[in-house]
Order: structure tokens, then sequence, then C-alpha cells
């Protein structure tokens, strides 16, 4: 994905409404209407659940099979560390620098708005992971960081990482060891969009590596949409591996 476009920055302008507008369609519209009579009340919640519960673990199931990987030379993101990406979901690498030729003054200060949007604390963004082929609002986002750290670095980059989004809150830190053995410190939490006016769940992992600190993050639109995405951030986090 280059940037330092005028196009660029209006892509982005428009994915943020967007998003807004999905944002206010997916709110529940029963909120306010009448609940059933007590004696199908109890039998009409037991069978949406196990609809509910089906349906999300079919789902889950679909999301959760590998369709290829990045991270290895020759893929679409070159990075320090390799996992497996879920089926239908498409990997692109985040470029950034200055416009082509120089370009026009529009030109440089949609690149300026974008470098911004690409750093995250200590943390550059190096890849996105789209949703959207395989059916969800998201992505799962790839940062890279400076050499030197050392994996006792770990939760506190993260830290840095989370506290740079602004406006997050209970957050919690794990450790977890991938079935390659990679190791890392994992954040859960809450980002609420002063925009939106809107909490939503998020979550990230580092690993840290000879060639710098990795966090792969997974927001999305909503809650919804992050927890449906979450079979795809665990095929990541448990196939992790060093590229």
């Amino acid at each position: 994905m280059t940037v330092g476009r005028a196009a660029r920055g209006t892509a982005l302008a428009q994915l943020a409404l967007l998003a807004g507008v999905l944002t206010g369609c997916s709110e529940s519209a029963g909120d306010g209407d009448a609940k059933p009579p007590a004696s199908t009340t109890g039998a009409a919640t037991t069978d949406a659940e196990d609809t509910a519960e089906d349906t999300a673990e079919d789902a889950a199931q679909e999301a959760a099979k590998s369709g290829g990987g990045v991270g290895a030379a020759g893929s679409a993101c070159e990075l320090p560390v390799a996992f497996d990406t879920a089926e239908k979901w498409k990997a692109e690498a985040v470029e950034s620098g200055p416009p082509a030729d120089g370009g026009s003054e529009e030109d440089e200060l949609a690149a300026e708005l974008v470098e911004g949007l690409l750093r995250q604390g200590p943390f550059t963004a190096a890849c996105e992971i789209d949703a959207k082929p395989a059916g969800n609002i998201g992505f799962i986002r790839v940062w890279t960081g400076e050499k030197g750290a050392t994996e006792g670095d770990a939760e506190a980059l993260l830290k840095e990482f989370v506290a740079a989004e602004g406006n997050t809150s209970e957050a919690k830190y794990s450790e977890f060891t991938s079935d390659s053995d990679v190791s890392g410190t994992e954040v859960a939490y809450l980002y609420t969009s002063e925009a939106l006016e809107e909490t939503k769940k998020e979550r990230a992992f580092v690993a840290v590596t000879p060639d710098g600190p990795v966090v792969v993050h997974l927001g999305g639109l909503d809650t919804q949409e992050h927890e449906q995405m979450l079979p795809a951030y665990e095929l990541a986090k448990r196939t992790l591996r060093t590229a």
C-alpha cells in the first residue's frame, strides 16, 4: 500500500466516514421492544442462543483456516516474523515516504497526514491484512520497531503502543508461546472513540526479534466485528515463527 498521494488521503477520509455510518447502522433496533410473554421467553431465548452459538462456531472454524502467510521472503509483507493468515484475508505491505517526483502541496499534506497514522508509539505500520474479502470490516495490522529491544522489554513496549492509541482502558497483559516456541506478550483492552461515542474491544501481541520488536494488532469496526475476526488473530498468534 503506497502512500504519499492525495488519493490515499481521500481514501482514508472515506473509510472513516464509512465506519461512522456502518457503526450507526449496527446499533440494535430492538432495545425498546416489549418482551414476549413469560411462558415463551425462556424457550425462545434458549433457541436463539443455541442458534447464535452454532453460527459463531461455524464462522470461527471457517475464519481459522489458513489461507497463506506473511513475513517470509517473497510474501506480500516481509517481516522479522512470519505467521499464517486466515483464508480469504488479503495482505498488503504498507509503504510510506514522500510523494514521487516531489508531488503537489496537496500530495505532501496527504503524505504527512498518512505518516501520522502509520506511527503509534515506537512502532511503524508495516503490513495490513484485510478481512473484507472474508466478509468482515477490519484489519490485522503489523507494526515494527527499531532494533535493540530485548525480550524483557516486551510488556513495556506493548504498553507504549497501547498508550499511544489514546482513550484506552481495562488493559490486561499476559504471556504466550506459539506452536513454534516464539514467546511474547499479549494485551486485551478497550478503546473508546470520541467521534463515534462508542467503546470496543481490541487486542494485540508483541514479540521481540533480533531485527526489532513486532506488534500484531486486531481492531475492528466494533466489538462484534472484533470477536468475529478473533479466530484469524488467534491463528496468527498460534503460528507465529521467526521469518
